[in-house]
This record gives structure tokens, C-alpha cells and sequence, in this order.
């Protein structure tokens, strides 16, 4: 569970499409809440079906595991490496008028991350490799902790969106620097799984 919750807490501070419409909310909307909260719908509905595909996916075929939990593992490796040599964008909120419709701006939030496809991929790279064969059903791991992600990203966009305008204007490097340090503790997490496998097989 700790282990989990370090990977969840890092990508939620990874900058991104989620960041910038969560600074977007706090520079132009009225309240952040609608936003925020469409954003962590999303995320809601994207656990549920992949706990439960997954879920099924490994209770029937076990070995899947251990093909999603390597497959997981070189993704964030991907990730991490990408986040180091690739040169980050500053993440700003756009010119466009955000509008005063609540309803709007929660389905708004709930599709950039509901069908943001790293968020998707992220958690099935990621969920996979935190369960475990005994206990719980696989499906129920995966939903436990995929809550934990979501109380993470709720936690750190309503910040993001309520700090927006004095990270903007006192702190403008800090998305370079959160994503770095992420990318360093992605790779070195994704190397260690990868190792771990290796040693079972052998």
C-alpha cells in the first residue's frame, strides 16, 4: 500500500493536461469545485472499469500478472526517462473564456482525465503490480487502491487550483523541477520491479 501510494502521489504531481485545466479553474472560473471534482469523476470511472476488467483478466489467467507487471514496470521506466531527457513545457492555463456554467465545467473535468489516455495507461501499468494473490479478490485490490489514487489527485488539484496564481506568478520552474524528480523516482521504481521479476524467474 505505501509503495502504491508513493508511485500515485508522484504522477499526481506530474504536471499535465490535468494541471493545466485545474490552474485554468482557479485564473478564470468563479469556484474551482466544479472543475476539480469533474477531473476526479473521471478518474472514478476510469478505476472502476479497469479494476474490474483487470480484475477478471488475472483471477482467470494468473500468469497475466506477471506479462501486465513487467509490461507495467517498463512503462513507468518509459515515463521516467522521458520526463528526464525531454525538455517540459511550462503549463499555463489558456486565453479561452472558461464560462460560468458549473455543469459544463464538471463534464469538462470529467473528460480530461476520463479520456486522457496516459491516465488510462497509467493505471493499468500501475494497479496490476500492486496486488497480490492472496487476501482480497484481485478486482477489490485494484478498486482500494485506485480510491487511493483518487483521493490523491483530489487533494493536489484542488491546490493546484486554488495556488494557481501564486505559482504562476512567484514560481514559474517549479512544474520543471516536480517533474524531474518524478521522472528519477518513476525510473528507479520501474528498474526495481523489473528486477524483482527477473529474480523470480530465475
Amino acid at each position: 500500500m505505501l509503495g502504491f501510494w508513493v508511485v500515485a502521489i508522484l504522477l499526481a504531481f506530474t504536471p499535465g493536461a490535468d494541471w493545466a485545466y485545474a490552474i485554468a479553474a482557479g485564473l478564470r472560473a468563479k469556484s474551482v469545485v466544479p472543475s476539480v471534482a469533474g477531473m476526479v469523476f473521471g478518474y472514478v470511472v476510469v478505476v472502476v472499469v479497469v479494476a474490474v476488467g483487470l480484475g477478471a483478466l488475472i483471477t482467470r489467467y494468473p500468469v497475466a500478472l506477471t506479462g501486465l507487471t513487467v509490461a507495467g514496470s517498463a512503462y513507468l521506466i518509459y515515463l521516467g526517462l522521458s520526463a528526464l531527457f525531454n525538455s517540459a513545457a511550462h503549463i499555463e492555463a489558456s486565453d479561452r473564456e472558461f464560462g460560468d456554467n458549473r455543469v459544463a465545467q464538471f463534464f469538462r473535468g470529467a473528460g480530461v482525465s476520463g479520456i486522457n489516455p496516459k491516465g488510462v495507461l497509467l493505471l493499468i501499468a500501475l494497479l496490476p503490480q500492486f496486488t497480490t494473490p492472496h487476501g482480497w479478490p484481485s478486482s477489490m485490490q485494484m478498486l482500494a487502491l485506485g480510491g487511493l489514487h483518487i483521493l490523491d489527485v483530489a487533494v493536489v488539484y484542488f491546490c493546484v487550483a486554488i495556488l494557481a496564481r501564486r505559482m504562476l506568478r512567484s514560481r514559474p520552474r517549479a512544474s520543471m523541477f516536480v517533474t524531474k524528480f518524478a521522472g528519477v523516482v518513476m525510473t528507479l521504481i520501474g528498474a526495481g520491479i523489473l528486477v524483482e521479476q527477473a529474480v523470480k524467474l530465475l
